[in-house]
């Protein structure tokens, strides 16, 4: 699967552009206060006093907010340090009042009001390494009150990230995100579990995510989707295939829609290997919840179906992709030749199987008989079918006849029955069963959806 970004840059972005409010007193208002614990020494407030007020006003001055911008616009190495030195000058020359500042700061209250004019100061740059640095001598000060924490440790680890250090960023999202701090656009999960990612950790990742799905669970909610697909992402990651279909049809169930069905589907393929025939049922639900999306799920639908062995089935599919645009007369002519050659003898001949499998004792008789009826979609006629063939399947046909039979009863309506029929459906074929257990549910329970989702599949 094509690499995609778990994250929104544009949603870090407007994390990282906004001031950081934490509840200490401003330098200009003690500045000649004697120091003492809690209050700015004398030295720190003659050297940042005037630092303090220029980034205060910082907004309304235009030669800062013109450098600003083009710093943020800037997309190379030279042409960001050419905007941060110009952000410098309109400051009246940060850097060097910043450095002053620093060499005197001695207690706590300096400590704090330097990292808060540190980290400030590379918002202005759009310098997330700068804003790192400041927000962290915040956190170290002592001087910054227990509602802040949170706020500050989530500034910390983003722009950690953000800076390339995923480490760092695990060291202060973590304990922010223990203590139940969320931010406001619901980014701490996944920043969280992309940096564990990226510091080879899925396990903690998909840990973290199961814990908040559990406690949703537990609360009687619905599990958030963010949750689900942070979960899933690293299962998918550490090719864990049973928690990754288990996340997969609790996605569905819980946000069912095209994305949530897509995502599913291309995890469940990526990780279990399905032969043809059990790929065919899994083809078969992605028909049914609309998500065919591409021309590779038409040919290969068509290909597993087979217009030699269920030619009315392969008709439909070809004609419904090419109404959708996704596959040309061309890409299916030969196999839209053999369908029609043998569809007509085929549909005019199922009156006579049925017949034929009801007076039967032969398996192969009865369970091609139901397999015509299901594809022909006569799903009443094919489960009475598949329930006389389940007795005379083997160990080899048995679980494939269950998943038919869910299959037929699902598409009647039958919702409790598939869900009890697919539950006995074990081996190999089980992802496919979670998945059309996960239809049903989301059938018999509609409170389970959710919004619709907007993020992006698993990454590779």
């Amino acid at each position: 699967m094509a690499r995609k970004f778990l994250i929104s840059r544009i949603a870090l972005a407007v994390a990282l552009s906004s001031g950081v409010a934490v509840t200490v007193a401003p330098a200009p208002a003690v500045a000649q206060k004697k120091a003492k614990a809690g209050a700015f020494s004398n030295e720190f407030a003659a050297a940042a006093a005037d630092l303090d007020k220029t980034v205060a006003e910082a907004s309304s001055n235009p030669a800062v907010k013109a450098a600003s911008d083009k710093a943020a616009a800037a997309q190379d190495a030279a042409a960001k340090q050419a905007a941060a030195a110009e952000v410098d000058a309109a400051l009246g020359g940060a850097d060097a009042k910043l450095a002053a500042a620093m060499a005197v700061a001695s207690t706590p209250m300096d400590k704090i009001k330097l990292g808060e004019l540190t980290r400030n100061i590379g918002v202005l740059k759009a310098d997330p390494a700068q804003q790192h640095k400041g927000l962290v001598m915040m956190l170290e000060s002592g001087a910054a009150q227990p509602d802040s924490l949170g706020q500050l440790q989530w500034l910390a680890g983003v722009t950690a990230y953000q800076s390339g250090d995923y480490q760092a960023a695990v060291k202060y999202l973590k304990p922010a995100y223990d203590a139940g701090y969320r931010d406001q656009q619901g980014m701490i999960d996944r920043v969280l579990a992309d940096a564990y990612k990226r510091t080879n950790n899925s396990g903690a990742a998909l840990q973290m995510a199961q814990q908040e799905i559990e406690r949703a669970k537990a609360a009687g909610t619905t599990p958030s989707d963010a949750a689900l697909r942070t979960a899933l992402q690293a299962a998918y990651d550490a090719k864990q295939m049973a928690p990754a279909v288990d996340l997969s049809a609790q996605l569905v169930q819980y946000h069912p829609g095209p994305q949530s069905w897509s995502t599913a589907f291309q995890v469940t393929r990526a990780l279990a290997r399905l032969d043809a025939q059990e790929n065919l049922d899994l083809m078969r639900l992605m028909d049914r919840t609309n998500s065919l999306a591409s021309k590779g799920d038409y040919i290969g639908y068509i290909q597993d179906a087979d217009p030699r062995r269920l030619p009315g089935e392969t008709l439909r599919v070809i004609d419904k992709g090419i109404a959708a645009g996704k596959i040309t007369a061309a890409d299916v002519r030969e196999a839209r030749s053999m369908a029609q050659g043998r569809v007509s003898a085929d549909r005019s001949s199922l009156a006579s199987y049925e017949k034929d499998a009801r007076a039967s004792s032969n398996f192969a008789t009865i369970n091609g008989a139901a397999d015509a009826l299901l594809s022909y979609e006569q799903p009443a006629k094919a489960e009475e079918l598949y329930k006389l063939a389940l007795p005379k399947a083997g160990p080899a046909e048995k679980d494939r006849v269950l998943t038919r039979l869910g299959i037929a009863q699902a598409d009647q309506g039958k919702f409790s029955e598939a869900e009890r029929t697919f539950a006995q459906v074990s081996g190999n074929r089980t992802p496919v069963a979670k998945l059309w257990t996960a239809y049903v549910k989301s059938k018999t329970s509609p409170s389970a959806a959710a919004a619709p989702t907007s993020a992006a599949a698993p990454s590779s």
